[in-house]
């Protein structure tokens, strides 16, 4: 991490284990355009949020309290070392923020708390078991165009011209 960090607004970016890189390289790009901190933040949805306060921090308690702790702590290795590598040598400041609860609402009280210039998610993954999930639980990208006043970037995977999807 840069340590002075720029005198624009943020921009907020959801990060995930495993997601298509071209979310964080689009938000890295931006950023340096913006000359704007970026802001990364995973969501746990394993866990809940049981105390919003936006002077201090929030406090979450987990699902699966036995798992938690060595989990979070090695999925938060792996962004940082994913996050350092996507802004490293662009003069981009950046932090990672761990979240609890449904992604599309933290992500948006996220964004209201740092006065963000704007929220970047990437879209649904493909195949079946993600698209039940979204049936399910519904779209990120979907609930934050419609529920909240900053402006959201969906980035799609880079897939080529006419690649066809596997299923």
């Amino acid at each position: 991490m840069s340590p002075e960090p720029s005198n624009s607004q943020p921009l907020v970016v959801g990060v995930l284990p495993g997601q298509h890189p071209e979310v964080l390289n689009t938000a890295a790009a931006l950023a340096v355009k913006l000359d704007a901190h970026l802001i990364c933040s995973y969501v746990d949805e394993a866990s809940y949020l049981v105390e919003w306060d936006p002077a201090r921090s929030a406090h979450r308690l987990s699902l699966h309290p036995d798992a938690d702790d060595a989990e979070i702590r090695s999925v938060t290795e792996d962004l940082q070392t994913r996050v350092s590598a996507a802004c490293e040598d662009k003069g981009i400041t950046w932090s990672l923020r761990i979240l609890a609860g449904d992604p599309a609402r933290a992500l948006g009280r996220l964004a209201a708390e740092a006065h963000a210039s704007m929220i970047i998610v990437g879209t649904s993954e493909r195949g079946l078991v993600h698209r039940i999930s979204e049936v399910l639980n519904g779209s990120v990208a979907a609930w934050l165009s419609h529920h909240q006043e900053h402006p959201v970037l969906v980035v799609p995977p880079h897939l080529g011209a006419h690649r066809e999807l596997p299923e």
